[in-house]
């Protein structure tokens, strides 16, 4: 099933590519809306058939190249299984959004399908070459979509996203490489490098692969200082490449640290756990002071992206410490921050996709140029007021339940650096809430350039259709988040047993 789930996307691309020229439009969009609802589907299949607590499942095995010990090994556990939703749920949205577009619609559709290939095939790896393969053609893809269908200076904010997320996947595979030697007998197995632990008691060589490992994947979160291609790439993204950017590729970052960084090299990422808790602490208080400068609300939604994921480094280097502090809060900070990601994808996924609206009809981004929307389009000053309370951490959101389970369990073993962390939420509440008084209130204010429709009209069903689910179930994992957690606190669990070794 999980191949299925992976390939199915990408297969159908191809076929969008063959059909001939004279398909009418309206045909591939039912077929790409039809693919991803199909995909979250089978998602959802597949979390019905999960047994809480039962480790890695829907394991597949194959020989891909022998020799060189690399094979198609793909699984799902509580770290990936919630990641897989939030990726099939996002590229829904996205197509839904999407129906409205009329530049290369074959193409864009296309593209969309091999990107959703490559984040699924991400999640499921459990080969560190096939987790590889696909964190580079995800880069691949997002770059065409950024230089293709993107803003005024698309083109050179693409060549920065693919440059310096190049550079950093060659970082990480050179850390994978590091991996596969030490191990005996030599294998890039995910699974097989954990049980092993090749690196413990060679300090030095240890210290090499995991700086080369995180660096890879600190470029790809992104974290200070390795995050200056992030708003660049968000302004000139097609919204819909916005939201899963934002919403699914930087938590292939994070997501790293917690498949490979943490429980294959547990010695070093201990010895050098509270680095990561001060780039996590600037991560959080420099994107969210940097974000409260910006007049573009795309831009300054880029930078909350920073600070958000500012909190998740702080979890999992917090989640190292041993001394004084129970295992329980550390498991807290670890599922605190699987908990983030899924939350920072569905709001910031929605904020973005609002951004796009608020585009879409006046034609620019600058919140100078707009005031009192909400008199004339209540339904986008509803929502979007909804996705920036949400985005602050209020309670009745999923981010308050992330941020609490972070902040709980790296209060105990970095009481200085939770803290510290703390006065990010005060700066992104007064970010929003800027925002929201210059946008939505005072008196009517649209920006005046040619072409700019006005007034400015409300959500369309199309955009309602994409944005309105996200916020929905940011606030069912809000109130009730049991679901999720019983997910995904056995992984935590387990990766902090693999952490203790």
């Amino acid at each position: 099933m999980l191949t299925a789930l992976v390939f199915v996307p990408t297969a159908v691309a191809l076929l969008l590519l063959a059909l001939p020229s004279r398909t009418p439009v309206q045909a591939l969009r039912t077929v790409w809306v039809a693919t991803t609802a199909v995909e979250l589907g089978l998602v959802v299949a597949v979390w019905a058939g999960y047994r809480t607590g039962g480790g890695i499942q829907y394991e597949v095995r194959a020989r891909w190249i022998p020799n060189a010990g690399v094979g198609y090994h793909i699984g799902v556990d509580g770290l990936s299984l919630p990641l897989l939703a939030l990726t099939c749920v996002l590229f829904l949205a996205c197509a839904l959004y999407s129906l409205r577009e009329n530049r290369r619609f074959r193409e864009f559709a296309a593209l969309f399908l091999f990107l959703q290939t490559t984040c699924l095939g991400l999640f499921v790896s459990l080969d560190l070459i096939l987790f590889f393969v696909f964190f580079d053609l995800s880069i691949v893809a997002m770059y065409f979509v950024i230089a293709g269908w993107g803003h005024r200076d698309a083109k050179r904010a693409a060549l920065k996203f693919f440059l310096y997320t190049f550079t950093g996947s060659l970082a990480l595979l050179l850390g994978f490489i590091g991996l596969y030697l030490a191990a005996t007998p030599h294998t890039f197995d995910m699974v097989d490098l954990t049980q092993q632990n090749p690196l413990a008691g060679r300090s030095t060589y240890a210290s090499l692969v995991l700086l080369a490992i995180v660096v890879g994947l600190a470029v790809k979160t992104p974290t200070i200082p390795f995050h200056t291609w992030l708003p660049p790439a968000h302004t000139e993204a097609p919204a819909a490449g916005s939201a899963i950017l934002a919403g699914v590729l930087l938590k292939m970052g994070t997501y790293g640290f917690l498949r490979i960084a943490m429980p294959m090299l547990p010695d070093a990422w201990r010895r050098y756990a509270l680095v990561l808790v001060v780039v996590g602490v600037l991560s959080v208080l420099h994107g969210a002071l940097v974000a409260l400068a910006q007049s573009d609300f795309k831009r300054m939604i880029a930078y909350t992206s920073v600070n958000h994921m500012g909190y998740i480094i702080l979890a999992v280097g917090a989640a190292a410490a041993t001394a004084d502090t129970s295992a329980q809060a550390r498991s807290l900070a670890i599922t605190g921050s699987v908990t983030q990601m899924v939350s920072h994808g569905l709001i910031t996924g929605a904020l973005f996709l609002l951004a796009g609206v608020m585009y879409e009809r006046g034609r620019t981004h600058d919140m100078g140029a707009y005031g009192g929307v909400a008199a004339v389009a209540p339904v986008f000053a509803a929502l979007t007021g909804m996705a920036a309370f949400a985005s602050l951490g209020l309670p009745g959101f999923s981010g308050f339940i992330a941020e609490f389970q972070i902040f709980t369990g790296t209060l105990g073993p970095r009481p200085l650096a939770t803290s510290l962390s703390v006065v990010g939420i005060l700066l992104t509440a007064g970010l929003f809430l800027r925002a929201l008084r210059n946008i939505l209130m005072g008196p009517l204010r649209l920006p005046d350039a040619p072409g700019t429709p006005r007034p400015f009209t409300d959500m369309r069903f199309h955009e309602n259709a994409a944005v309105v689910p996200l916020l929905v179930l940011a606030v069912l994992l809000g109130i009730a988040p049991r679901f999720l957690l019983d997910v995904i606190e056995p992984a935590s669990r387990t990766v902090l047993e693999q952490l203790a070794r």
